[in-house]
């Protein structure tokens, strides 16, 4: 077997590893690169392959870092089949889509920039649009749930298991039959913490001769969740007591159901304002919440016997859900009182900028970050304590208050990380998907062979 690495290598977005074995290609992932302007320009580079020669993809969840360069595939020639869990499978066509429509309106935007100095400037284009991206849902086949194996080919199959990190979200381990010998490769994908509230642990495979795994929070631990959870209250207790609005760049997938779920809870605890409004302004996630509610099976048995007793664990009282963008643009009236959660988590696009430009100049507003932010977002300039930022070529002062709460991720910490390696019978170790302070302070703590790939670099396994 031969493994390839062409996203998130010594970077945390973009996610792409390439298995050539048993006459086939098969990918695992195909990410965008987020981030400033020179992880975007990556997005439009050569893959490193010819995507017309990619059989199959096997795909671990619907981030956007994971599935957000499928579309480009396949406007490139990719002809295969994709391969997933089915909540991955509905959530991984809305985040495609809706990449689609914000790459369409961001050069849109920019056209009518430039138009405004050079009338006869050069017509740029997206790197996909929604024509583009409709193809790529057709390259969906088979759905695979935790515990199942699908043979790709003769001689080469995969088997999925809970990866604990967003609905549907998985660790997929890769075995080939081959010249009288088997090898196996384990990606981890992306890994959850344990004892989250919706979605139960992750569950490593048992052995392999190779592990791929993430390090995007291998130099450090959590606050512990029942912590972060009184921090979350109490920010926007404060920010309603100031009389402003709370800010919450939301990852639509896992995030906002989770952030909802906590709201119902704190409201039912009477540890939140009981006048506070509450909007999910973004399709996605309005979407991605739908989908949740109809994948009990998923979810933690506690949540799936709540929704079965009529309980359902993602509406608070006073809540929103604003698909329109005539209802997104009232929000900008309410002066007081509004928790806002909008995408992007990491700030990069999508109506939490226009919920950002209005609200970060007012000190008696908050803005409460509850996600990862890689280097080079907006998000990661207010963690980072900038006085003023850009949005929409305008420069804005940042005077409201910015509350950064870690315990929510998504991914498991350092602990968390080397425990799920741990359980793996393997010698060998690929460190992937992490900013290289991270990967280098966990590699110092995995036992065997450790390397840390640059994009670009292969092995033989």
């Amino acid at each position: 077997m031969k493994l390839s690495f062409h996203g998130a290598d010594q970077d945390v977005t973009g996610s792409c590893h390439l298995i050539e074995a048993a006459g086939r290609r098969v990918l695992v992932d195909c990410g965008l690169f987020q981030g400033g302007r020179a992880e975007r320009e990556m997005n439009a580079h050569d893959f490193g392959f010819d995507p017309r020669a990619i059989d199959t993809i096997l795909l671990t969840h619907a981030h956007l870092d994971h599935c957000g360069r499928i579309p480009l595939l396949v406007k490139r020639g990719f002809r295969g089949e994709i391969v997933c869990t089915p909540p991955t499978r509905e959530l991984a066509r809305l985040v495609m889509l809706d990449a689609a429509r914000l790459q369409e309106e961001d050069t849109h935007r920019k056209m009518r920039k430039a138009a405004r100095w050079e009338p006869k400037g050069e017509e740029e284009q997206p790197l996909y649009d929604l024509e583009d991206a409709m193809p790529a849902l057709d390259r969906f086949g088979r759905t695979v749930g935790y515990g199942e194996t699908i043979d790709i080919a003769p001689g080469l199959r995969a088997t999925w298991s809970n990866a604990g990190h967003i609905l549907g979200s998985a660790s997929v381990l890769v075995e080939c039959d081959e010249g009288g010998a088997k090898k196996r490769i384990a990606f981890s994908g992306d890994l959850g913490d344990p004892g989250r509230a919706l979605l139960d642990d992750a569950q490593p495979p048992k052995a392999a001769d190779a592990v791929v795994m993430e390090t995007t929070y291998g130099d450090r631990d959590h606050r512990p969740l029942p912590a972060s959870i009184e921090e979350f209250y109490e920010a926007i207790a404060q920010i309603r007591a100031r009389g402003g609005n709370a800010i919450i760049p939301t990852f639509a997938l896992e995030r906002a159901q989770e952030l909802l779920f906590y709201l119902k809870l704190g409201l039912r605890q009477n540890k939140l304002p009981p006048d506070i409004q509450i909007f999910v302004d973004s399709p996605m996630a309005i979407s991605a919440t739908q989908i949740a509610q109809a994948s009990e099976s998923y979810l933690r048995a506690e949540i799936a016997a709540m929704m079965d007793k009529g309980d359902d664990p993602f509406t608070p009282p006073r809540l929103r859900f604003t698909k329109l963008s005539r209802d997104s643009m009232m929000i900008n009236a309410i002066e007081s009182g509004a928790v806002v959660m909008a995408g992007s988590g990491m700030a990069t696009g999508g109506r939490v900028l226009h919920h950002l430009r209005r609200n970060l100049p007012r000190p008696e507003c908050g803005v409460v970050l509850v996600g990862f932010a890689s280097k080079g977002t907006l998000a990661r300039q207010l963690v980072d304590g900038a006085s003023e930022v850009q949005i929409f070529g305008e420069r804005v002062p940042v005077r409201a208050k910015i509350h950064t709460i870690n315990g929510f991720s998504a991914h498991a910490g350092r602990a968390s990380l080397i425990a799920w390696r741990q359980k793996i019978d393997a010698p060998k170790t690929f460190l992937v998907h992490g900013e290289l302070p991270a990967m280098t302070a966990l590699k110092g703590a995995l036992a065997g062979e450790v390397v840390m790939p640059k994009i670009g670099d292969s092995a033989e396994i």
